[in-house]
C-alpha cells in the first residue's frame, strides 16, 4: 500500500510537493485553505487571514528561467520578469500538465497536527482538517509542510516610541494593495526590502511626497546587468561562484561593494549599507535611484519618536503634517497548527537539518519545504528540497550521519557569519552552494569534469552559463530527457519576448557591399573638396 503523505499549502512549494510523492509512488493528499492553488502568486484585494498577500503590482525580481520547475520551462512568449497574474497562469499550466489538481482539496484548513500515539515505531501523523465548518481526522505515515514564511507580519510597535499616538493611518505593508489611498500625502516607508523599494517607488508617483526611512542601508540592482542581459543570469553562475569562493570573506566583500556602485555610488544616494562587513542582500528595484534624484522620495535614517502629526529622526531631522507609514518591516516564522513539542520557533530560528528536517523527530516523517531565503529562486529550491523529502520518506535516501545539533550549528553559523546574526538573516543562504548541498544528497548534482569530457559545450553552459533548474535534471533520480535542450536554448527564451520588433540586420555580403560605398563616397567627398579648394585658389590667381 502507497504510503499517505499529507501537504499543507498548493502554492509553488505544494505542487512541486504533490509532483515529487507521485514520482516516487506515494499518495499525496494537499490540503489548500484558500480557493485556488497559488500561495502567494494567488492575488485578492482583501487580505485573507492565514494567507501570503502581495501588492497588486507586484512583479517578480527572478528571471522566468532561473525560477521555473526543473522540468517545466516557462512558456517562450512569457516575459523574462513577470506580473503576478502569469506566475499563476504558469502554476496552472504546471498543475495541468502534471494532473496535480485532482491531489488537492480546496478551502480546506489543517487545523492541528500531531504525532501519533505510536509514532515511535510507525512515524505516523494525526493531521486535523476543518472544512465547512466540518472537523476530520485522518492519519498520514508523512507530511510536508509548504504554508511558507509570509503569512505573520512582523510590526515591533514597541520599536517606534510614539506610534500610538500618531493621528494618521498606518499599516504593515501586508495590508498594502495599490497606491490611490495615498493622493497628493505625504507618506512614511519603513524599512529597505524589496517590498519597501517596490512600494515607496509605486507611491511616489501619486503621494506628495515619500519619506523612506532605513536604519542600516542597502545595495541596489537593477533587473538589467550588462548587454542589457537579467541580472541573476550574469551574476549566478557556477564560474562565478567558485570563484567567489576562492577569495577571502574581506576581499570578496570589497569586490561585490564595487560592483553594487558601478551603477551609481550608493553613499550619495543615503543607501549605503552601515555594515559591509557582512554580505549585504541586495534588493532588486529600477526605478528607487531616479526617484530619488528626482527629490521624489527622500531617504531618511532610523525613526527617533512619533508625534500626532510628524516624525523625528534620529538625525535630528522632522517631518512634519505626516499622512500615513507603511512598516516593511518583514515577516515572522510562524506554524499555527504545530505545538512547540513538534517545531519550536525560537527568535525566528527553527532547527533543521539543511532547512528541511526536524533535528527533534525519531522518525524523518516530516519536512518543511520553502523555508529558506535563497539570493535566487525559492521555487527552484522548494523543488529540490521535495526531491530529497520524498525520497527520504521512501527510505531510497538516508539522512547522514552528520545530522546532529552540532552539524547543525556549525552551519547556520556559518550562514550568520555569511549575512549577519539579525533575524531576518536566519533563513538567508547562497543559491547555488545550497542547490548542489541537497543536490548531493538525493545524487543529482551534475558533475562538471564528466560533462566537458563527454559534452563540452554543454558543459560550458553549464559551468559558466546561468545555473538554471534544469542542471539538477541531467543525470540521477529523476532524470528528465528535456534537460539538455533546455539549458541549450534557455537564452533564446530570455531574449525572444523582447524582439517584438524585428530589425533587418544586413548580411555578410551586405555589409561588406555598404562599408565599399561608404569607403568610395568618402574618398569621393574629399577628392572633391581638394578640386573645389585647388580650384577656388586658381581662379584667385587668374583674377
Amino acid at each position: 500500500m502507497a504510503m499517505k503523505v499529507a501537504i499543507i499549502g498548493a502554492g509553488c512549494s505544494g505542487l512541486a510537493a504533490i509532483k515529487c510523492c507521485l514520482e516516487e509512488g506515494l499518495d499525496p493528499t494537499c490540503f489548500e485553505k484558500s480557493d485556488d492553488i497559488g500561495g502567494l502568486w494567488k492575488y485578492s484585494e482583501m487580505v485573507e487571514e492565514g494567507r501570503a498577500s502581495i501588492y497588486q503590482s507586484v512583479f517578480t525580481n527572478t528571471s522566468k528561467e532561473m525560477m521555473c520547475y526543473s522540468d517545466f520551462p516557462m512558456p517562450e512568449d512569457f516575459p523574462v520578469y513577470l506580473h503576478h497574474s502569469k506566475i499563476l497562469e504558469y502554476l496552472h499550466l504546471y498543475a495541468e500538465h502534471f494532473d496535480l489538481l485532482k491531489y488537492i482539496q480546496c478551502q480546506t484548513e489543517v487545523c492541528q497536527v500531531t504525532k501519533s500515539p505510536h509514532f515511535s515505531k510507525t512515524g505516523q501523523w494525526e493531521v486535523l482538517t476543518k472544512k465547512n465548518g466540518t472537523e476530520k481526522k485522518e492519519y498520514f505515515d508523512a507530511v510536508l509542510v509548504c504554508n511558507g514564511h509570509h503569512v505573520d507580519h512582523y510590526l515591533p510597535l514597541e520599536s517606534f516610541p510614539g506610534i500610538q499616538k500618531f493621528k494618521g493611518r498606518y499599516i504593515h505593508s501586508r495590508f498594502y494593495k495599490k497606491s490611490e489611498h495615498y493622493q497628493g500625502k505625504n507618506v512614511l516607508v519603513v524599512g529597505i526590502g524589496n517590498s519597501a523599494g517596490d512600494i515607496s517607488v509605486e507611491i511616489s508617483s501619486k503621494a506628495k511626497q515619500v519619506y523612506l526611512s532605513t536604519r542600516q542601508g542597502t545595495w541596489v540592482v537593477s533587473r538589467i546587468s550588462h548587454h542589457g542581459y537579467p541580472i541573476d543570469m550574469a551574476l549566478a553562475t557556477r564560474f562565478f561562484f567558485w570563484i567567489s569562493n576562492l577569495l577571502p570573506a574581506n576581499l570578496f566583500n570589497k569586490m561585490n561593494e564595487k560592483h553594487m556602485s558601478s551603477w551609481f555610488d550608493h553613499e550619495n544616494y543615503g543607501l549605503e549599507p552601515e555594515n559591509r562587513s557582512f554580505f549585504k542582500e541586495p534588493i532588486v528595484n529600477d526605478y528607487l535611484p531616479s526617484q530619488i534624484l528626482c527629490g521624489a522620495i527622500k531617504v531618511k535614517p532610523n525613526i527617533s519618536t512619533f508625534t500626532e502629526t510628524s516624525v523625528i529622526f534620529e538625525d535630528g531631522s522632522v517631518v512634519e503634517d505626516l499622512d500615513a507609514v507603511i512598516f516593511a518591516t518583514g515577516y515572522s516564522i510562524s506554524f499555527p497548527f504545530l505545538e512547540d513539542s513538534v517545531i519550536r520557533v525560537d527568535n525566528n530560528k527553527v532547527a533543521l537539518y539543511k532547512n528541511v528536517f526536524p533535528l527533534s523527530h525519531e522518525k524523518p516523517t516530516m519536512a518543511f519545504l520553502g523555508l529558506v531565503q535563497p539570493l535566487g529562486s525559492l521555487l527552484a529550491v522548494s523543488e529540490i528540497q521535495a526531491r530529497w523529502a520524498t525520497q527520504v520518506f521512501k527510505v531510497l535516501v538516508t539522512l547522514s550521519s552528520r545530522k546532529s545539533n552540532c552539524y547543525n550549528a556549525i552551519t547556520v553559523l556559518s550562514s550568520l557569519n555569511s549575512f549577519g546574526r539579525g533575524r531576518f538573516q536566519t533563513l538567508q543562504t547562497f543559491f547555488i552552494s545550497y542547490m548542489d548541498e541537497i543536490a548531493v544528497e538525493i545524487g543529482v548534482r551534475p558533475n562538471i569534469v564528466v560533462l566537458f569530457l563527454k559534452e563540452p559545450s554543454l558543459a560550458w553552459n553549464v559551468f559558466f552559463g546561468p545555473c538554471t533548474p534544469y542542471q539538477y535534471r541531467l543525470t540521477g533520480p529523476g532524470k528528465w530527457s528535456g534537460a539538455r535542450k533546455a539549458i541549450l536554448t534557455q537564452w533564446n527564451r530570455t531574449l525572444s519576448p523582447a524582439k517584438t520588433r524585428v530589425v533587418q540586420r544586413l548580411t555578410e555580403s551586405q555589409s561588406k557591399t555598404k562599408e565599399i560605398i561608404i569607403l568610395f563616397g568618402l574618398a569621393t567627398a574629399i577628392l572633391s573638396c581638394v578640386y573645389y579648394i585647388v580650384f577656388t585658389a586658381q581662379h584667385a590667381l587668374w583674377s
